[in-house]
């Protein structure tokens, strides 16, 4: 399987590729091969970014991104919003995308999915506000069901978290924690039931917080009696969850076949009891291989945001749960950035939070983001001050810290346009 991160512009706008493998089947209707899931990023491609008023705060590109519309991409199974600030959640950017796509779902930490509501381009059921992520609340985590690749194979499975930094007087600290398990054509020890559906299921899932908690355990929820799915109300808040028995939250197309998106919501409760399934140990089978699939996983901070004690719930309990360490690449500015502290202080936290974290979750890749020199005026930027790494800075920042010589973390600055891609 594979990750491809492709940099959109010179700042922060990524488009992020899971693969199940390398190879390059026919795509479907929507311009993806079967088990592919993408996530847009903070898109911001063209124009002003203006914070409040342009006397405060107006920003400009001085880089052109390699794409003029985000028609120029295949549509997203995700466009995922960090911040409300115009320089992640840019409203024209937003309204190039199609609103009555089948496929695209917008997840926005709560202060963005309320500007995204407002601007009414989107169809409520397709902007959801998300949860703080808890250790201790399942629902806290965000989970795409990813249909196998052929009958008797076994499904895949994206998750999505939100770790906000407490007490941040900025508000702008926070990380997204992507993990990908991708389907396969053949079964492994995999624990959803079988399902007719042909398409990724974006759901939350219910359980007892003894199934968060707990780390040698196949990565996917066990077989489990048929339960009334949690699903999102018919309200105009669709971020608010209720019981009902059913509901339309459509996701993604990653089958060969040609029909419309399935358009249900579905949850499975996963079960504490184990006992019915093979121990990991188990090597093989006349069915296929029993052993867990590997997971891919990424982080994306593009202010930063301190390790500990913010990140170590996550990493701990499920980046772990998950066997998704070490983490595949994290997504993290270079520079540091200061304001006063009665303008909310560190704005973007830069190499001293970025190798905490890398060193820790042992990442294989870092990308820098954020730390493009834009074209900045405004009364928000009398008193900014910048420290500037460049590339040699920080992998040499790198090597001391890793010891070793560092060649555990390959440290990128990927240009516009460039592309990286993770094998695992």
């Amino acid at each position: 399987m594979s990750l491809k991160i492709k940099h959109l512009n010179g700042d922060t706008t990524f488009l992020l590729t899971f693969s199940p493998t390398e190879q390059r089947p026919a795509p479907n209707r929507y311009g993806q091969p079967p088990g592919t899931f993408s996530v847009l990023v903070d898109p911001w491609l063209s124009g002003p970014s203006s914070m409040w008023h342009p006397k405060f705060l107006l920003s400009k590109h001085t880089v052109p991104s390699c794409i003029s519309n985000l028609s120029h991409i295949p549509e997203p199974n995700v466009v995922l919003v960090s911040q409300d600030k115009p320089d992640h959640c840019h409203e024209p950017t937003l309204r190039q995308l199609d609103p009555t796509s089948t496929l695209t779902n917008v997840l926005a930490i709560p202060a963005a999915a309320k500007k995204i509501r407002a601007m009414k381009h989107f169809h409520p059921d397709r902007v959801h506000a998300l949860p703080a992520y808890s250790s201790k609340d399942y629902d806290s985590v965000i989970r795409f069901y990813i249909p196998p690749l052929s009958p008797g194979g076994a499904s895949g499975e994206a998750t999505i978290a939100y770790i906000p930094a407490k007490l941040d007087m900025s508000g702008l600290h926070n990380a997204l924690g992507i993990t990908y398990r991708p389907p396969t054509a053949t079964p492994f020890l995999s624990r959803y039931s079988p399902s007719s559906e042909s398409s990724p299921t974006y759901s939350h899932f219910s359980s007892p917080n003894a199934y968060h908690q707990t780390f040698n355990m196949p990565p996917t929820p066990p077989d489990s009696p048929p339960q009334r799915p949690r699903s999102l109300s018919n309200s105009t808040n669709p971020s608010t969850l209720s019981t009902a028995s059913s509901s339309s939250v459509p996701l993604s197309q990653t089958s060969s076949v040609t029909t419309a998106p399935s358009t249900s919501f579905r949850t499975n409760r996963p079960s504490t009891s184990h006992a019915s399934h093979p121990s990991a140990s188990s090597a093989t089978s006349t069915h296929g291989s029993l052993r867990p699939a590997k997971t891919l996983s990424l982080i994306y901070s593009p202010h930063g945001i301190a390790y500990s004690p913010h990140l170590v719930p996550y990493a701990t309990s499920h980046l772990v749960s998950h066997a998704a360490l070490p983490l595949s690449a994290l997504i993290h500015g270079f520079d540091r950035v200061e304001n006063p502290w009665y303008m909310g202080g560190n704005v973007n936290a830069g190499i001293p939070g970025g190798i905490e974290i890398a060193k820790n979750l042992m990442a294989r890749y870092w990308i820098g983001a954020h730390d493009e020199e834009k074209e900045n005026s405004g009364l928000a930027v009398m008193k900014t001050r910048f420290k500037k790494f460049g590339i040699g800075d920080v992998r040499e920042l790198v090597r001391r810290e890793f010891g070793g010589g560092g060649r555990g973390c390959d440290v990128r600055n990927l240009d516009c346009g460039e592309e990286l891609t993770v094998r695992s």
